[in-house]
This record gives C-alpha cells, structure tokens and sequence, in this order.
C-alpha cells in the first residue's frame, strides 16, 4: 500500500511542476493555448471563415472571431452532430454532453474532442490530485477508493455521434487503471433511472473502503443519507473510517455544509472542483481558503468581460493580465474542444491574481435585477448563511423571484425555502436574510430604503421533499441536474409553489 502511494506522489509532483510553470507565467501559458488551439483548427470550416492562418496575435483573434452565445454557435454544433467532421475542430466529433442544468426545455450539446478529452478534462482530474497532495502531503486518498456520483443519463446514438452526460461520457472513456479505483462500477454508475440506480450504488458500496467522494453536494447528500437509512447509522465515517476528502463541483457547496457536518464525527476535506460540459476549469488548491486555482494550461483561452460592462454595445474582453481583484466578469471560453469565443453564462471574481483565483459569483442569466438590484448567487448564499447561524437553520434547498410592481404594490422578492432544520424564530431568519443582502449589496439596499423600490421579501417554507419531487416530475432526478436558485422571470418558482401546496 505505501508503494501505491509513493508512486502516485511521484506522478503528481511531476504534474506540480507544470502547474507551478503555468502560474508563474500565466500569459505565455495562454498564449500558448490559444495559438495552440488556432494552429489545430485552422483548415476548420470555422477556421476558414475567419481566417485562422492570419491570426498573429490576441488582439486580432478578439477583432476578427466574434463573441457567441449557444444560440449563435448551434448551426455549426449541429453539423457537426450529424457526422460532418473539420466543423470547429479537425476530424469528427464522436460525443456531446448535454447539457443538463437547471430547467431549460432546449438541451444544449457541447462537442467533446479527443483533446478536450484527454488534455483538459482528464488532465485537470490529475491536476485535482496533485494539488491535493501538495495542500494535504499526508493524505492516504490513494491506497483507498473513491465513491463517485454521476450522470444518471445514458448515452444516446443519433446519426454518427452520441451524446448524454458529461459524467457518464468521462465515465464511459476512463481508462482501466482509473476505473479499478472508482465505485460503483461502470454498468451502475451509467443507470438511467434514478431510484434503482441509488439501490444499487448502497449495495456495491456498503462493504468497500472509501477514502474520497466525488460529485454534485445536493445528489451525493440524498445519496449517503439513503446509505445511513438503509444501514442505521448516524454517520458515514462509521461505514468509512478512512473517508477523508469530498470533492465537489456543480453547484454551490455552501448550502448543504451544515448538512454535512450533521452526517459526520470527523473533520473531512472539502475541496471544490469547477467544471462544466464546456471545460474543467478551476480547482480548489489550498485547504483551508475556498478560493480555485485558475487552470491557465488546460486546453482552455480565457476573456473576460466586466460585469458592469456585459451587453453593451461596447464591452470590454480581457485577457489573464488585465483582469482584477474584486471585479465580477462573465467568462468567455476558446477551448480545445471547439467552441470559440462562447459565453459561458458563469460570473467570477477574482480573489487573487498572483496566482490567479478566482471563485464563482453565479450566472450571467440567473440573478434579480428586476428593479436595479443585482442580487447574485453570491449575495443570496451569503444571506442565508447569516439567517441560519442567526436562527440555528439548516438550508437544504431554495429559490427566488421577483414578484413585479402593479399600480398598487411595490416590488419585492420571493423566495421558497427547504430546510433540513427549521429556523428557532422564522421572522428572525427573513429580517436576518433581508438586512444582510442589504449590507452586502448597494444597489439592493438602494432599493430596499425605506421601501422606496422593494418592500421586504416574502419567503415560504417549503414541505419536505419538494424540490426533489419537482425535479422528478421533470424528469430531472441525479446527475449534473440542479435546482435554479435565482431567476429574473417568474417561471420556475410557479409551478414549485403550486407544487408546494399539495401533498405528494
């Protein structure tokens, strides 16, 4: 077992050493990247039409290739789903990860190369180790298996290309060696239906020894609180005495961490990992600060346009050197996958640029700007942080709107809340929430002044169970399938509260 660690460390300093590289020189490295990417791609079709052989420099790659969102970049998507191969990247494109978020009825299908594959992805899971093993140089992780929670699509064939999740595609390509360390195996951990698919994960791994968890915080905490019913247990570090690190990415882990410490006696690691369909993009790498490392060698060509700026006429694209400290941007990706100058939809904010990290402010679409006042994830889950330690709540699930003015009424915000414990005094917990986001938020406490724009929130309490049951109804149980937490318009939090009001 210690020649098992000796050589799995040896394996990551090596791949410290070009980490380390890409963080002293951080514009070489994606310079590098994109004229990396441009050379690959330029006998593209997309690279024909733009020109790609007379890109010399940054400033011509942004003057000369446009900014997309999906809807601009889907003509060439769909070609390339129907088998047509040099689209926006050469060859054939063998898989696309749908997209799976929180509730668009139009699925989106993010073209996976060979490369994106294998030098971005599965590079940046090595890279995850590494920096693990550098943040926590004592860890045993490695002498132990890791319980994965992924995609519960299957993988589908259309034309000559298949597509399903962007777990299940990892899943499906990951090499021998990584799949003997992984549970469950790879014929359950592809299952579609979700309620089997948990039976069956609680028998495979009931008896293994676990030293990590990888997967989205929501799905993986249903998961080992199913374990803990069906077994009697209180706690997983019972099952698993070596348990010793989460890895976790998706979505937000900041709701669910009281959730956690509830279901554990022993201190675990939470290390946060930021990837997405487009790209793996950002790793947690100190132990004790959430803030992720920037990966600047990953496949990936990074712009970012400053928030204040986004959709205007005249926004700005910056480059790794010129972003700063503080600033909310919405991210533009060039990857090795194919997408060019595609917009995201994540906001970050950079913590640090020296080296460069940043964490996740929320989305470029779901946020409350109904009457001028910003509100972001960020905001919202620093809020409710405040409102639980005032009242002794734990947060399972929520979401919020606006509810809009009307010749009589003014403006407020909305929310529906799921606890796993409720509040000791729930108007505490509104009157804590509202006064927070207030304190963090000038343009909200702008509005919310003597409610000259927004009268004070409205928030409901959730039955138990009922944002699981609406994502069931939608057919979106497990996976990478999340719950919208803040939207401009009224159209989730309708059905979820009309939903709210019946027994089920």
């Amino acid at each position: 077992m210690g020649l098992v660690n000796k050589i799995m460390e040896i394996m990551m300093r090596s791949k410290m050493k070009a980490i380390e590289e890409s963080i002293k020189n951080p514009l070489r490295t994606q310079e590098n990247v994109l004229f990396n990417n441009i050379n690959h791609a330029k006998s593209t079709i997309y690279g024909k039409e733009f020109n790609f052989n007379e890109i010399k420099s940054i400033l011509q790659f942004t003057e000369r290739v446009p900014s997309v969102f999906y809807e601009d970049f889907e003509p060439y998507i769909e070609l390339a789903r129907k088998g047509e191969g040099d689209v926006t990247w050469p060859g054939k494109i063998k898989w696309f990860a749908k997209s799976s978020g929180t509730t668009n009825a139009k699925s989106k299908f993010i073209p996976i190369s060979q490369e994106s594959l294998e030098d971005c992805h599965y590079s940046a899971g090595k890279m995850m180790f590494a920096l693990y093993l550098n943040a926590v140089p004592d860890t045993n992780i490695f002498i132990h298996k890791n319980l994965r929670i992924g995609g519960s699509s299957e993988l589908y064939q259309k034309y000559d290309t298949r597509f399903g999740d962007l777990s299940a595609i990892l899943i499906d390509n990951l090499p021998f060696y990584a799949e003997m360390k992984n549970i469950p195996n790879k014929e359950i951990s592809l299952m579609t239906e979700w309620e089997a698919k948990i039976e069956a994960i609680y028998k495979s791994v009931i008896h293994e020894d676990v030293g990590s968890l990888t997967g989205v915080p929501s799905w993986m905490l249903v998961m080992l609180n199913y374990i803990l019913d069906k077994t009697g247990k209180n706690y997983v570090d019972e099952l698993w005495p070596n348990l010793e690190v989460f890895f976790h990415g998706g979505i937000s882990y900041t709701p669910y961490a009281e959730n956690y410490k509830a279901i554990t006696t022993k201190t675990l690691n939470y290390f946060e990992i930021y990837n997405a369909s487009e790209g793996f993009f950002g790793i947690q790498d100190q132990r004790n600060c959430k803030d992720l490392l920037l990966l600047l060698d990953n496949g990936i060509f990074y712009e970012f346009i400053p928030m204040d700026e986004f959709g205007s006429e005249n926004q700005s694209y910056l480059n790794i050197a010129q972003v700063e400290v503080g600033k909310n941007y919405a991210m533009v990706i060039t990857t090795n996958g194919g997408l060019w100058r595609y917009i995201i939809g994540d906001t970050v904010r950079f913590t640090s640029t020296n080296p460069h990290r940043i964490v996740v402010s929320g989305r470029t679409k779901h946020y409350i700007n109904a009457f001028g006042e910003e509100l972001i994830i960020d905001n919202a889950e620093i809020g409710l942080k405040a409102a639980c330690d005032a009242t002794n709540a734990i947060v399972s699930e929520y979401t919020a709107a606006p509810i809009f003015m009307t010749e009589k009424e003014k403006g407020r915000h909305e929310w529906i809340i799921e606890f796993s414990k409720d509040p000791d005094n729930f108007d505490l917990f509104i009157e804590t929430l509202d006064k927070k986001l207030q304190e963090i938020n000038s343009d909200y406490e702008a509005k919310r002044y003597k409610n000259i724009t927004l009268n004070s929130p409205i928030v409901h309490k959730a039955k138990k169970g009922l944002f699981f049951e609406w994502l069931k109804l939608k057919g979106k149980l497990g996976g990478q399938n999340k719950v919208p937490r803040l939207a401009n318009t009224r159209e989730y939090i309708n059905p979820i509260l009309e939903l709210n009001q019946y027994q089920f």
